[in-house]
């Protein structure tokens, strides 16, 4: 009977002294300190090319740092680039048209218009002459110097003189007015358009340039120089390289100690005794269940706020997914 008794009396033991362990080790609530564990998020790009073709270039490798505008890949412009030239030879040519319509007729152009309009205005005299003498000698003879037909055929040459004369009038005048302002513009909204159309491959001639947009780490290569890209499919997965984030889970009795701008320091297994500064950058507005690698039963029904550290991790410690250990000071925090 004795025996039975020691054993339970040990075991109460044990349990005590363990819940006191317990107990210092756990920083109460009004100790001005709250400890909170989590882990640390940072932000990833998938990218990819805005246009479809064939990659011609890869330049780095998985874990390589790059800077932000660094050239990753390339795809094979080669058709683009023929293009843009076949482009800028349409622009010369729209160049030299609308220059031409601008200018207007050359000097000796219109010294040419000119004098084939004087020329045509002297055989239209000259006809008007013949026919004004066959008339005159019909006059004269009552008809019977001149017969019917030349007459007639005097009067169509005449008028067939006549209809030139005003022809090359007109022409003259064209000529020495220049072109039409429609057609000016209309040669101009031309020109307009080829350079457009130029701009626009050159600009995805550009595109086919993959830059990275911040400084950041090459997690993931997923394709390889060859392989058609499209805007669907990611060539490379980065993390960046901040901002970094320590996300954390705070129970509702806690809530009210943790607001946003609140400095913590984060600490982690590998580097115990270096805190980083950091400081709560976000405080959930809505309650959610305790994430499920809390395996507890009791504390899986439980409601939490979801809380992110924003870190300053100049030295670049921390990785994607690591442990921490966040450390809020509540002493000077309203209830």
């Amino acid at each position: 009977m004795k025996k039975p008794l020691i054993l339970v009396a040990i075991l109460a033991v044990a349990l005590l002294a363990a819940g006191l362990w317990w107990w210092h080790q756990r920083p109460p609530r009004d100790s001005g300190l709250l400890e909170l564990h989590g882990n640390v998020d940072i932000r990833q790009v998938s990218l990819a090319f805005d246009g479809s073709g064939r990659v011609a270039e890869l330049r780095v490798q998985e874990g390589d740092r790059v800077q932000a505008g660094a050239v990753l890949a390339r795809l094979d412009v080669s058709t683009l680039r023929l293009q843009a030239d076949q482009a800028e030879a349409q622009i010369d040519a729209q160049q030299q048209n609308l220059l031409r319509l601008q200018r207007g007729a050359r000097p000796e152009e219109v010294a040419q218009a000119r004098s084939r309009a004087t020329a045509s205005q002297v055989d239209a005299a000259r006809a008007e002459q013949e026919l004004a003498r066959l008339q005159q000698v019909a006059a004269s003879t009552e008809g019977r110097g001149v017969s019917a037909q030349d007459l007639d055929r005097a009067k169509a040459t005449a008028q067939v003189a006549r209809a030139r004369s005003n022809e090359q009038a007109q022409a003259l005048q064209l000529v020495e007015r220049g072109a039409r302002q429609e057609d000016v513009a209309a040669t101009a909204a031309q020109l307009k358009g080829a350079r457009a159309q130029l701009a626009l491959l050159r600009h995805q001639i550009d595109l086919g340039e993959l830059k990275a947009p911040a400084d950041a780490v090459v997690r993931s290569r997923l394709l390889e120089a060859g392989d058609m890209a499209t805007p669907q499919r990611p060539v490379f997965a980065l993390a960046l390289g901040g901002p970094k984030w320590v996300r954390v889970y705070v129970g509702e009795p806690d809530l009210g100690r943790v607001r946003p701008g609140q400095p913590a320091r984060v600490l982690t297994d590998s580097r115990p005794g270096e805190a980083l500064q950091g400081q709560v950058a976000f405080v959930s507005p809505v309650a959610e269940f305790t994430p499920k690698s809390v395996q507890t039963e009791e504390l899986r029904t439980s409601l939490v706020y979801e809380v992110r550290i924003r870190i300053d991790d100049s030295a670049d410690l921390l990785r994607m997914g690591q442990p921490a250990t966040v450390q809020l000071s509540v002493a000077a925090t309203p209830p």
